[in-house]
């Protein structure tokens, strides 16, 4: 039997490597745009976080989203994504 590959990815929050399809996708857009991508598919530079609260504000105090993607992050794209992942983890 062949045994299948899965994807680890480490989250920017706890550090932990996890499989690919256990984390959210944050991406930064051609255009400049960052973003939560649930997809996994949107064009961009990816960085990964698990799907919780405390991982997300720990990637956010410590600054490893402006590190992965080499830019400064507004206050607000963070709010934006802060929303976006509480509705996401409601649904779930």
């Amino acid at each position: 039997m062949k045994t299948v590959k899965i994807p680890m990815r480490m989250c920017l929050g706890c550090g932990e490597m996890k499989p690919k399809k256990e984390l959210m996708r944050v991406v930064k857009s051609p255009e400049g745009e960052i973003s939560l991508d649930f997809t996994g598919k949107k064009n961009g530079r990816g960085a990964y976080i698990c799907r919780s609260a405390e991982c997300f504000e720990k990637a956010r105090k410590m600054r490893r989203l402006e590190k992965s993607f080499s830019c400064k992050i507004e206050e607000s794209v963070y709010e934006v994504m802060t929303d976006e992942l509480g509705k996401e983890t409601k649904d779930s």
